[in-house]
């Protein structure tokens, strides 16, 4: 070989060698989701950095990159059980309900405004304040819930309605918090038809069941079980309807210190069907939604 082509060789090596990490880079998405760190008495865990947390895509794990306070504002659907069942507990849901709605309208909190919708269930969903930042518009919609006799509950059709709602606004963090009784569920709905626009809507989905379990809906089981865990949600049974307050300023305080979390995936053609987080020491748990940007890649 000639000095020319030795040269020329080495010249190429190099080129490749610095070529590759731009290759690299090109080929590898970013993504995000919205995270709770917890510790073991469900407080909000503060200063959670990338090596606290394991994000997987369909099991396998990809690195993350970033972890910074989500400031992004949400869209929150408040759906209300009001239906016969929820008679004995109409004036907890008073009172619990304007604690959580003054967590969330608050303006230091985001960098925006967060949007609350309340929406009654008995009989079949009713707006009773459309989405709006206006607390007294919101708090004297907190006045209005008024449980209605002979009546069953439609949290099923709740669902679906403020999911397809979510996608029709193209809203950017959209979260449900249902509040409801082990009432008869009367939506003739298969769980099918609600985990799909649920998880279309990429809204994050907690449920508040206050009272007994009697229920015996399987699709409603399957909704709520179902739906919460794999939107990034939780699921409480509060057995008395007195401690539906500080509950709810639970899923407030953990909703007002979430986490952005950005990690990164190879470029392919197949999305990943599930995208879950984790925590990667003792002691805290995570749990998360896929942000707007990339929701397309759940739906199926």
């Amino acid at each position: 070989m000639t000095c020319r082509s030795v040269s020329a060789a080495a010249a190429l090596v190099s080129a490749l060698a610095i070529a590759r990490p731009a290759i690299l880079i090109a080929q590898t998405l970013q993504r995000s989701m919205y995270v709770s760190a917890l510790d073991a008495a469900g407080a909000p865990v503060p200063n959670v950095g990338p090596s606290d947390l394991v994000v997987r895509e369909d099991k396998v794990a990809r690195e993350v990159l970033r972890v910074a306070p989500a400031d992004e504002p949400m869209q929150i659907a408040i759906l209300v059980d009001n239906s016969q069942a929820a008679g004995d507990y109409i004036q907890d849901y008073r009172e619990a309900l304007p604690a959580f709605i003054t967590a969330l309208t608050s303006d230091a909190d985001t960098g925006g405004k967060n949007q609350i919708a309340l929406i009654a269930l008995a009989d079949r969903p009713t707006i009773i304040t459309d989405y709006t930042s206006d607390r007294a518009a919101l708090l004297k919609g907190a006045q209005r819930v008024f449980s209605f006799s002979d009546s069953g509950t439609y949290i099923l059709d709740g669902l679906i309605e403020v999911s397809r709602g979510f996608t029709k606004r193209d809203a950017k963090r959209p979260v449900i918090v249902a509040i409801t009784t082990e009432g008869p569920e009367l939506s003739d709905r298969q769980f099918q038809q609600v985990l799909e626009p649920l998880k279309n809507a990429g809204a994050a989905f907690h449920v508040m069941i206050v009272g007994w379990p009697s229920n015996v809906s399987h699709d409603r089981s399957v909704v709520l079980d179902q739906g919460t865990r794999d939107s990034g949600g939780r699921y409480d049974t509060i057995l008395t309807g007195s401690a539906l307050t500080a509950r709810l300023k639970e899923v407030a305080r953990e909703l007002k210190n979430q986490y952005r979390v950005t990690y990164a995936r190879p470029q392919t053609l197949i999305p990943p069907e599930r995208v879950t987080v984790a925590a990667a020491k003792p002691g805290l748990t995570a749990r998360g939604t896929v942000a707007h940007d990339d929701r397309e890649m759940r739906r199926p």
